[in-house]
């Protein structure tokens, strides 16, 4: 569904929340109605559980209203209502904890209503099979069509409308199983003409066939008028139960926001943050959802204003625009991409984005005009979190610094958070003189000379302008002209915010260092321990179970030896025995053979040679035939074997045919001489299933065939091949 939201879009939200809603069974509004902390907890408890997500459910207002104004609805109206029901079912046989068990468990369903449930099946259709009347319906209509179907292929084969017929198949014109024919049908088939084709023949429906289908609209027609009234007696019923019906329907839309934010943060591996009872932001690792590959930014906005300077194109706007994204986010509680360990987000009345210039051919006001509106509609709210991206933009840089200064005091004393992104330092150095405001450089690599997308809290950054505009195509004599028009006592100004920037980011650099270190060192031992722990109470375990084992042993020998009956003697020493702990066996490995062709081999109880081999197979010689055979069935032979060696004789064999044998235009006696050439054949090429074809004909091979095989005395079994494989035609013979 798409997400109609002026903020969203501004924030780049938009297509991230569309694939939020897509979790959703269906379309609602993001906010949950009620106290967020209870949603919070609710959700919390949900995502230890493994369940599976509910169905797409329609929208049931108006089904409601229906219902609460003696209206009528149909069945598949009615089946929602079932699905919804028969899922709260479902997550009634879950031990839920907490908030949730009771919530779930609480929920009690109308008696009357399984009476509408037994009527519908998993997939929502309806179970006529329940009513007699419907299943003799169901098959007249069975009957009605199969007459359809038969009565077509027997017209089909009419010999007197073979001349007719321009093709036998059955084709679909204007909803109408038709025969394509051509002109002069008419003497010898009563039909309804439907269209012609383009070349000149005609489409028709047979009299015979038109009036079996009357009888197939009837009796639709009185299977829909049943199940009318079905549903008009469900509908009768559900007025009655209106009031458990509305609840079930809100009980459903609230799960359904848990549900789908469960599996959205599951799905891609996020978390979710409910928004505190304070106006602090402090985001860990925290990636802007519309950013493919973001890098990830640790803001500390704590204070009720934060400023961020620094390089153009350096990523300003875009921290702008994730700090609001995740205020935004906690509001809703829609999971996002963030480490939750030390982030909080607080909670405010409302979220404002003063980011797109307000000027352009629809309206009659400057840009610094629009800003003005926008700002001046500020003064009359409270507790809002707001977004200005470059606030000095449409009008002199000194005498706004001065005008926002003021304004953004003014807006503090009335609760508001800000954050401002601006590359002109002026409105900086005068706000940073406030405690209450926090200054945050987006850093410049002058190596490379391109911006990293990080940031620095604390400092003031630098604009490079100069740098961009190289970066960006404009000739270095202009930029170096520029830059002597700029001023000596500007570039020291640079140069010590430079330093400064230098020094913060070596500094920080060197603490994530340590903080890493830190971490690693401690995620290790953190390991270690758990190993130790479960090392010992792994052994722990086994020493209970060894020494339950035992006692049991003792116990059973202790009453073999007071037992006076010789037999119970021994059969309670053999339990004692088989209470004591078993060593595993130890199963000698298999010994493998490498043969090459040449080598005397033994299989089963002959003895031939390696002809070749392939794979996992070998082609071996025994007494002159050559059969295919495992290597893993293959031994080395016994010396006395190899010394015997061959007869000295050697049968040359001409090849024949391999797996098929075509039988068709031969008498019965050249049939089975042939398959008796064909099958020793085949079993001294090792083959243990062939395909012999004998035609239909007028059944005279097909018996011989079968009585041959009937006698033979290495035919095991065969059977009629499948119709891909010629069917009555051939015969699959097992060998």
């Amino acid at each position: 569904m798409r997400i109609k939201n002026d903020i969203a879009d501004q924030l780049d939200l938009s297509s991230y929340l569309l694939s939020f809603s897509d979790c959703l069974s269906r379309e609602k509004s993001l906010f949950i109605e009620g106290d967020q902390n209870r949603h919070y907890k609710l959700i919390s408890e949900l995502e230890k559980f493994e369940f599976k997500a509910p169905s797409k459910v329609k929208n049931l207002d108006n089904p409601l209203a229906y219902l609460k104004k003696q209206g009528q609805l149909n069945l598949e109206d009615i089946f929602e209502f079932v699905t919804m029901v028969r899922y709260f079912r479902y997550l009634q046989k879950f031990d839920f904890e907490g908030l949730l068990g009771p919530w779930i468990q609480g929920i009690e369903m109308h008696p009357d209503f399984g009476q509408i449930d037994t009527y519908f099946d998993a997939s929502g259709n309806f179970k006529e099979e329940l009513d007699e009347e419907l299943s003799a319906m169901n098959r007249r209509l069975k009957q009605l069509k199969e007459q359809i179907a038969s009565g077509i292929k027997r017209i089909l084969f009419t010999q007197k409308l073979e001349t007719y017929l321009v093709d036998r198949q059955i084709h679909f014109f204007n909803e109408e199983e038709c025969l394509l024919l051509r002109p002069g049908f008419n003497h010898h088939l009563k039909g309804n003409i439907v269209g012609r084709s383009s070349g000149g023949f005609f489409y028709v429906s047979p009299e015979s066939i038109s009036n079996l289908k009357a009888q197939v609209r009837s009796v639709e027609q009185e299977k829909e008028a049943k199940l009318y009234e079905y549903a008009k007696s469900f509908s009768v019923l559900m007025q009655k139960m209106h009031g458990f019906l509305n609840f079930i329907n809100k009980s459903f839309d609230t799960f359904d926001h848990y549900q789908a934010r469960v599996f959205f943060a599951r799905a891609k591996n996020l978390h979710m943050l409910k928004a505190e009872k304070s106006d602090v932001i402090i985001l860990n690792e925290f990636k802007h959802p519309a950013i493919a590959n973001a890098k990830s930014v640790s803001v500390d906005f704590t204070n009720p204003v934060l400023m961020i300077t620094g390089v153009n194109a350096g990523g300003k706007t875009m921290l702008l625009k994730a700090i609001l994204s995740a205020a935004y986010l906690a509001k809703y509680l829609i999971p996002m991409p963030i480490n939750p360990k030390n982030s909080v987000i607080g909670s405010f009345k409302s979220i404002h984005a003063i980011i797109d210039d307000p000027q352009n051919v629809k309206n009659d006001i400057s840009t610094f005009a629009g800003r003005m509106i926008a700002f001046g509609k500020l003064f009359s709210e409270e507790r809002m979190l707001i977004g200005v991206d470059e606030i000095e933009l449409g009008t002199d840089s000194d005498e706004a610094a001065a005008l926002f200064k003021a304004m953004l005091e003014k807006l503090m004393q009335r609760g508001m958070k800000i954050v401002v992104t601006t590359h002109h330092k002026r409105l900086a150095s005068l706000m940073a003189e406030n405690r209450a405001v926090s200054l945050m450089a987006a850093v410049y690599d002058e190596a490379n000379r391109r911006p990293t997308y990080t940031f620095l809290q604390g400092i003031i950054g630098k604009s490079y302008a100069f740098e961009t505009a190289l970066r960006y195509g404009v000739p270095a004599p202009i930029v170096t002209e520029a830059k002597a028009i700029y001023g000596q006592n500007h570039e020291r100004l640079n140069a010590l915010i430079e330093r400064s920037s230098e020094l913060e980011h070596t500094l920080c650099t060197k603490h994530e260092k340590v903080d890493s270190e830190l971490e690693a060192l401690y995620e290790e031992k953190k390991a270690l321990k758990e190993a130790r722990e479960n090392l010992y109470f792994e052994l722990k375990r086994e020493k209970e179970s060894l020494s339950q084992s035992y006692q049991k042993a003792i116990s059973e020998a202790k009453a073999a030896i007071h037992s006076k009956d010789e037999k119970e003697l021994h059969r309670a020493l053999n339990r004692a025995n088989q209470e004591l702990p078993k060593e595993k066996p130890q199963h000698k490995p298999k010994t493998s053979y490498s043969f090459k062709p040449g080598d005397s081999v033994q299989y089963r109880r002959t003895y031939g040679t390696v002809m070749s081999i392939k794979q996992k197979e070998a082609i071996i010689e025994v007494e002159g035939m050559r059969l295919r055979v495992n290597l893993a069935e293959l031994k080395p032979a016994k010396k006395e074997q190899q010394k015997k060696g061959s007869s000295g004789i050697t049968v040359e064999k001409e090849k024949r045919a391999g797996l098929k044998l075509d039988l068709h235009g031969l008498r019965a006696e050249e049939a089975i001489e042939k398959m008796d050439t064909f099958l020793s054949d085949a079993l001294i090429s090792g083959w243990d299933e062939v395909l012999i074809y004998h035609g239909i004909g007028t059944g005279k091979l097909a018996y011989a065939v079968k009585e041959f095989l009937k006698l033979h005395p290495s035919v095991k079994s065969f059977s009629d091949a499948p119709a891909s494989m010629g069917g009555f035609g051939a015969k699959i013979v097992v060998l």
